[in-house]
């Protein structure tokens, strides 16, 4: 079989899914029976959070062609967060629940391999989000996302009264549980479930959905990709999250001002199967098998 230009795999699977350990050992079978060199040892993922340190090793990120995912949407993303700025592509292997960011399912593993290998894939570019946390006008916090970020309250606070702009344009103060600002992928996810419109996934838009607003007014916003949602959070009381693709959490505070925009870099998703958007959300929200 010809080997179209990849020499060495990274990978990176969830140590706390056997299914996730077993695939690793049927991946592992497949590069040395095709002569690719495979690397898993930095990229074990134990954890919610992790961080580019946990998995480059020196030079490992300069060596490497792509990064092999096994594990559900939660593992890719926590991977695509760590791995922003290399601008390495990702193929995922999905053994979660949704999938709508992995591309190979499990009974199909070895197939779309040799598809790889064969050069009979395309690469996706999706953006992402960055968003900058100002507390006394000094920078608090920098966190960048591939689905949202999110300003949300606790569990057992009051609504919470949000101050929210577009570039300067003031746009209202919502009373709300919170506001979502997407990317294209990420609009089907918790903005999706808020109400919020699905967008494909190549439209270079931002996406501001209410959750729970307490007025009628409040409605989904499509923004171009070049503007910059800036919210102030006005409220005093109770714990008011900022979370980045449901998985990191930082502790807001009165007045602090967080500016989300698009991210100077974006994720390459190896795609290696004719299934449209259409298809997976078919798929995926209505359980229907693909046609």
């Amino acid at each position: 079989m010809t080997n179209f230009g990849i020499r060495k795999i990274g990978l990176a699977y969830n140590t706390q899914k056997k299914t996730g350990i077993a695939l690793a050992s049927k991946v592992e079978e497949w590069c040395r029976h095709n002569q690719i060199e495979l690397d898993k040892s930095p990229m074990k993922i134990s954890e919610k959070s992790i961080k580019a340190s946990d998995l480059w090793t020196s030079n490992w990120e300069e060596t490497i062609d792509l990064i092999m995912v096994i594990g559900g949407d939660g593992t890719l993303l926590n991977v695509a967060r760590a791995v922003a700025s290399s601008d390495l592509p990702i193929l995922g292997i999905n053994v979660g629940n949704m999938g709508f960011l992995t591309e190979i399912e499990v009974p199909d593993l070895i197939s779309s391999l040799d598809k790889l290998i064969r050069g009979e894939y395309h690469v996706e570019e999706r953006m992402m989000l960055e968003a900058t946390v100002y507390r006394d006008n000094k920078k608090e916090g920098y966190f960048v996302g591939l689905n949202d970020i999110v300003v949300t309250k606790g569990a057992f606070s009051r609504m919470i009264r949000l101050e929210t702009y577009v570039d300067d344009q003031y746009i209202d103060t919502f009373p709300a549980d919170g506001l979502i600002i997407a990317t294209p992928t990420g609009s089907t996810a918790y903005s999706l479930s808020a109400g919020g419109p699905v967008v494909f996934p190549e439209v270079p838009a931002i996406v501001v959905t209410p959750i729970c607003p307490h007025t009628f007014y409040a409605r989904p916003m499509v923004l171009a990709s070049t503007h910059c949602v800036k919210i102030i959070l006005k409220s005093q009381w109770g714990e008011v999250m900022l979370t980045v693709d449901g998985q990191h959490g930082f502790k807001l505070e009165q007045n602090d001002t967080i500016m989300v925009q698009k991210a100077p870099y974006s994720i390459k998703l190896i795609k290696v199967n004719d299934r449209s958007f259409f298809n997976i959300l078919r798929d995926k929200l209505r359980g229907e098998k693909y046609r």
